[in-house]
């Protein structure tokens, strides 16, 4: 009688191999991304006549605004106003990227900042150095308005900054569901916008702010699920510290951040089952070789 062949190995790739498939089509930002979006813009002259249109986009993220303590609450907002910053870390001196993110309880946001220019800095307070901007350029304290005084925010070297979400005071990935911006000066059209990354890091819009010459402008997304995990922002269209001089030439600068809680990336359910799935049967494939 010819012998039974012998049982089937695994293909090569083996079972931790096949594990570490399954486990990579369960990671984050592997869910689909539609979802529904609210966009709120608005112009003013001052911050009073701002408030309206940014209590639109809170009220749009839903919930309170969160203590700034390390730790996702899973649902309201966080804010940034810049004017917590210490004078050590404001104009003239350099601002860290990741200063909102350090596991601090007052500092904890999960915002982290990057930049192709040569850093950040948040303008200075009135009595240590020259206020919004003037280090920079002399014309800008007549140029550029607060939202919440007095302290503003850029990048140096470049008009462009990456806003990443993670779980507040923590390296763990999260992603929000709205996030917003004030912007001081813009006077050209199309050019300065927010641009919203999701769960793969796709884009899933690109929306420019109102101009408002020498006044405050207001621009926001909400969607309707956490899927955001990075916004680019391009403040107008030339790095800060020259004049403008010319028409063409727009320097815009950052006042308040607002968004919703950040959250962790975490598997669709669906994503979970096929997970669950797979698992099982190689551990079923598994027994019947240790029969075998």
């Amino acid at each position: 009688m010819p012998r039974a062949a012998p049982p089937r190995p695994l293909p090569a790739w083996g079972a931790p191999a096949a594990l570490t498939l399954l486990l990579a089509l369960a990671a984050p930002g592997l869910a689909p991304t539609a979802a529904a979006q609210v966009v709120r813009s608005g112009t003013a002259s001052d911050a009073a006549g701002l408030t309206a249109t940014v209590n639109q986009f809170r009220a749009d993220l839903g919930g309170a605004l969160n203590p700034n303590n390390p730790g996702s609450v899973g649902s309201g907002r966080r804010e940034i106003n810049w004017d917590g910053v210490p004078d050590a870390l404001s104009a003239p001196n350099a601002f860290p990227g990741d200063f909102f993110n350090a596991p601090i309880a007052g500092r904890a946001r999960g915002a982290v900042f990057t930049t192709p220019g040569t850093g950040f800095q948040v303008s200075a307070n009135a009595g240590v150095g020259p206020v919004e901007f003037g280090n920079l350029n002399a014309a800008y304290p007549d140029q550029f308005v607060a939202f919440s005084p007095q302290r503003l925010f850029t990048a140096l070297a470049s008009n462009t900054m990456d806003v990443s979400f993670f779980v507040p005071g923590t390296t763990t990935p999260a992603a929000v569901r709205g996030f917003g911006a004030v912007f001081t000066d813009v006077d050209l059209a199309n050019t300065t916008s927010l641009s919203y990354f999701g769960l793969n890091d796709e884009l899933l819009g690109t929306f420019f702010a109102p101009t408002a010459n020498n006044g405050l402008s207001f621009l926001g997304v909400s969607y309707s699920s956490d899927i955001i995990t990075r916004v680019r922002i391009i403040s107008g269209n030339t790095a800060p510290g020259v004049a403008e001089a010319l028409p063409a030439v727009d320097i815009v600068v950052l006042d308040d951040f607002i968004y919703a809680e950040p959250v962790a990336v975490v598997p669709e359910p669906g994503t979970w089952l096929m997970m669950a799935t797979g698992l099982t049967g190689l551990a079923g494939l598994a027994i019947r070789r240790r029969r075998s």
